[in-house]
């Protein structure tokens, strides 16, 4: 039989603080209005600028997202088959190198901040995810066909 995984509700009110405080720094770093880009290269920079800045965004809502999942199944507002179905965090999707190289250097470290906190979680997720898998089959086919036959004998 496999061992559940927990995560206790402090390790995941933790790590939603730092979460929000990252969502904050993204929306802030990559809200367009406030980069002047000089001319000449600037289409390349917006580029870049734009497909990380929705990548990053998109890793943190990502994660944001596992948390308060988390956080509304240690609250009671969702049962555990419900965060098993719901409750997966998706893949995470790189940054570009060739992006990367036309970003500063502050946002090229926000963007590799926002990736080692999805990494964590995906750590989690999957040690969570893994203890659920409680019963070998074999002992799920025994409880199939236990569960058949007892059907059959209520109809009777």
């Amino acid at each position: 039989m496999g061992i559940r995984a927990d995560i206790s509700q402090t390790i995941v009110e933790s790590l939603y603080r730092e979460a929000l405080i990252l969502a904050d720094e993204v929306r802030a770093t990559f809200d367009l209005s406030h980069h002047n880009v000089p001319a000449g290269e600037s289409d390349f920079a917006r580029i870049a600028l734009s497909v990380e800045g929705l990548r990053t965004t998109t890793r943190v809502m990502h994660v944001l997202a596992w948390l308060l999942n988390r956080r509304a199944f240690f609250n009671g507002e969702m049962t555990e088959f419900q965060l098993r179905r719901h409750g997966r965090l998706p893949g995470d999707r790189p940054a570009d190198p060739d992006n990367l190289a036309w970003l500063e250097p502050e946002i090229r470290d926000l963007i590799r901040a926002s990736a080692k906190l999805h990494a964590r979680i995906a750590r989690l997720d999957r040690a969570w995810n893994s203890g659920f898998e409680m019963y070998p089959p074999a002992i799920l086919r025994l409880r199939e066909r236990l569960d058949r036959r007892m059907g059959e004998i209520q109809t009777l």
